[in-house]
C-alpha cells in the first residue's frame, strides 16, 4: 500500500513594497533591453580597445608593417573601419532606447533615462508638451522629447494610462477645417 504524503498547502500572500518615490518621481517605465543594450555596447567597445592593442602586433607579427603603403593602408581600413563604426553605429541605434521612464505628478514632468556614449545614465526631462510624435512610423523613434528621439514599448508601461498620457492621446481631439485650410494655404 503507497503511503500518501500530503504536504500541507501553502498560501502565501505576496504584497510587494510600495514603490519608493524616486528623486525622479513615480517609475510608469522599465525597458526589457536595458541590460542586452549594456551587454552589446560593452562588448563592441571593449572588442574595439582590443582591436587597438593588437593591431601593431598583428603588423609587426605577419609582416603585413613591411609590405607596401598601399597592404598597409588596406589592412588598417578594414580593421580601423570594424574598430570604430560598429560601436558608433550602435550607439545611433540605442541612444534613444528608454531605460527607465519616471512621472513627477506635481510637476508634470517625465524624466527618460538612457546611456550615453561612454555608458553611463543619462536623464532627459521633458514634460508632456514637449512630446511630439513622429509624422511617420519610424524603426527607432516612438516619440520626440523636445528634440531628442525616445524608443519605448508601449505593452511594458504597467498602466496604459501613463503611457496615453505621455503621448498626449488623453487630450480631447478638435479638428477645425478652417484651421486646417488656413495652414496648408500658408504654406
Amino acid at each position: 500500500q503507497a503511503a500518501s504524503c500530503r504536504a500541507p498547502a501553502l498560501r502565501s500572500l505576496s504584497v510587494t513594497p510600495a514603490q519608493e518615490p524616486s528623486e525622479h518621481g513615480r517609475l510608469i517605465y522599465k525597458g526589457n533591453l536595458a541590460r542586452a543594450v549594456l551587454g552589446v555596447k560593452f562588448f563592441s567597445y571593449s572588442t574595439s580597445i582590443f582591436n587597438l592593442f593588437m593591431m601593431p602586433y598583428i603588423m609587426l607579427k605577419t609582416g603585413i608593417g613591411f609590405e607596401s603603403v598601399l597592404v598597409q593602408a588596406a589592412f588598417c581600413g578594414l580593421i580601423g573601419f570594424f574598430t570604430f563604426v560598429t560601436p558608433v553605429t550602435l550607439h545611433v541605434l540605442t541612444k534613444g532606447y528608454v531605460i527607465r521612464l519616471y512621472y513627477r505628478d506635481a510637476t508634470d514632468t517625465y524624466t527618460a533615462v538612457t546611456y550615453n556614449a561612454i555608458l553611463a545614465e543619462k536623464t532627459t526631462v521633458f514634460r508632456q508638451e514637449d512630446v511630439k510624435l513622429p509624422d511617420i512610423s519610424k524603426m527607432f523613434t516612438t516619440f520626440y522629447a523636445k528634440t531628442k528621439s525616445m524608443l519605448v514599448n508601449p505593452v511594458l508601461f504597467p498602466n496604459p494610462r501613463d503611457y496615453e498620457h505621455l503621448m498626449g492621446f488623453d487630450k480631447p481631439f478638435y479638428f477645425d477645417f478652417e484651421e486646417e485650410k488656413e495652414a496648408t494655404e500658408s504654406k
